[in-house]
């Protein structure tokens, strides 16, 4: 196995929208994500964008803007995400307040989580709760 850098993550959603700046502002606004790059066209089309939240980082960019990835990526559908955050009644309020779609309440989880689902303006379903993955150790 290669090793990355400490603080890397390895591996990262990436996502393609219709609307790539939309998704860009609620990612911000909404859920607080930070956007750390920004690559556009000369017609201002988004073609890759980096958004970061704790140490975890969504790649996203226009859907349409051509070339080999997004051929690959046909057709495909909304996707889900699963983002970890250390309040998520605060993190549900602030996504109340920029009126996201919320799908599923905040509610206790058996397996022991606090967690919501918000739906983001082109479908995709972005859950944030306590659940914590633990990698193995190695």
């Amino acid at each position: 196995m290669t090793e990355v850098a400490a603080g890397t993550p390895t591996f990262c959603p990436a996502l393609r929208y219709r609307d790539a700046k939309a998704a860009i502002k609620q990612l911000t606004e909404a859920f607080g994500f930070r956007q750390t790059a920004l690559y556009e066209s000369e017609d201002g089309t988004v073609l890759h964008a980096e958004l970061c939240f704790g140490n975890g980082v969504v790649m996203l960019g226009t859907k349409g803007s051509g070339g080999p990835y997004e051929e690959a990526l046909g057709d495909s559908g909304p996707i889900g995400v699963y983002t970890t955050v250390t309040d998520p009644d605060a993190h549900h309020r602030r996504a109340e307040r920029a009126g996201a779609e919320i799908v599923l309440p905040l509610t206790d989880q058996d397996y022991g989580s606090r967690e919501y689902t918000a739906r983001d303006l082109e479908g995709n379903l972005w859950t944030f709760g306590t659940y914590a993955p633990a990698l193995p150790q190695s």
